[in-house]
């Protein structure tokens, strides 16, 4: 990351952000609603847990042959995809419910999505949401240089091609959590004295990982090694399958919302000032996508309105196909940019576009 602090304007010249927040409370308090989940959030959060967890109790049941039981793998990880996107998402954002007791347990599902808490909070809630698009700020924009995904990061001969085999990466997403980024990344965050915001006890950050590492591992790949009648590494096949339709999933998500045509990639100037406030920062660093189609948006966890997430990640998923609304006339009544792609298609056409215009050469790009 940057040793650069930067910094946000202070300077509201169109006074969007009071006049949005004015909008968006008065929403809330003239219909009387909760910004915190509701029945349907439970409901989703009961069907998505089916998803994820029935098929494993299929598998170790062992009834079925080989091949449905990698069908039934990929449907684990499409299941781990939507649980992190409709459940755990909330509740590590605290929108889930009012009752912290509750987020805090939505939020531990991710242990058996092959996370860490600590380690997301830092990632996600502290760097993506604050810098969001900043290239050495945002290190959901870090991939090792394996994929150049700002048009301010290190260009390699192999980029070019990117547009091609990084669809293929992006499955690797969730198994490089499950057995070897997290531990590199506690160790990254500790060290810049990096936190979520409580007071950093770091044998006690170190004791979690590894024992929820070790009971996932223990859960998905030694369980299912000793019960079924099959061979060691079929099983291993298995649970790679499963992470890499996660991953592609997850991937995509993100990707879609903020490595597109139409989203900027802003930085700092020397002293670390940026030129807007941060909420209109992240109209121009974040789009929305299908926004019609609420299939998507239901198994998304409403991360296809992630402006709307960017500008309140404390409101829970379920309002903000209605708070959208607000926030779009509000952009546009200011003069800002709104981003947003009529459906899923539009959205990868320019996320791919986008990755090969990434992938080209600087010099040939300016």
């Amino acid at each position: 990351m940057n040793s650069i602090t930067a910094r946000f304007s202070r300077t509201d010249q169109t006074d969007f952000s009071r006049t949005l927040n004015s909008r968006v409370n008065a929403y809330f308090n003239e219909r009387h609603l909760s910004k915190f989940g509701n029945w349907k959030l439970y409901i989703k959060s009961a069907v998505v847990f089916v998803i994820y967890l029935t098929p494993y109790f299929l598998i170790l049941s062992n009834n079925f042959n080989q091949w449905v039981m990698l069908v039934l793998s990929m449907v684990i990880g499409a299941g781990m995809a939507f649980v992190g996107m409709c459940v755990m998402h909330d509740g590590n954002h605290g929108s889930y419910s009012r009752r912290k007791w509750v987020n805090n347990l939505m939020g531990s599902s991710i242990y058996i999505l092959a996370g860490s808490i600590f380690n997301w909070k830092v990632q996600h809630n502290v760097l993506h949401h604050t810098y969001t698009n900043i290239d050495g700020y945002d290190e959901d924009m870090n991939t090792g240089g394996v994929l150049r995904l700002s048009k301010h990061a290190e260009w390699k001969r192999f980029h070019k091609y990117q547009h091609i085999f990084g669809i293929f990466l992006y499955g690797l997403m969730t198994i490089n959590w499950a057995i070897r980024k997290d531990y590199f990344q506690l160790r990254d965050y500790l060290r810049r004295g990096l936190s979520p915001g409580n007071k950093v006890n770091q044998t006690k950050e170190w004791t979690i990982l590894i024992t929820t590492k070790a009971l996932y591992l223990s859960i998905w790949v030694l369980l299912p090694i000793l019960i079924l009648d099959i061979a060691w590494w079929k099983v291993l096949i298995g649970f790679v399958a499963m992470h890499y339709t996660a991953g592609i999933i997850l991937s995509m998500v993100f990707q879609l919302a903020h490595i597109v045509e139409d989203t900027e990639m802003p930085l700092p100037d020397e002293k670390g000032n940026l030129k807007n406030t941060w909420a209109i920062h992240q109209l121009h660093t974040t789009a929305d996508f299908a926004p019609k189609n609420w299939l998507v948006s239901w198994f998304v966890g409403g991360l296809n309105y992630q402006i709307e997430h960017h500008l309140f990640p404390h409101i829970s998923h379920v309002h903000y196909p209605r708070i959208s609304k607000i926030v779009k006339e509000t952009a546009r009544e200011f003069g800002l940019p709104y981003t947003e792609y009529r459906t899923v298609r539009e959205a990868i056409a320019s996320h791919f576009r986008m990755m090969k215009q990434l992938g080209q050469r600087p010099e040939v790009v300016a």
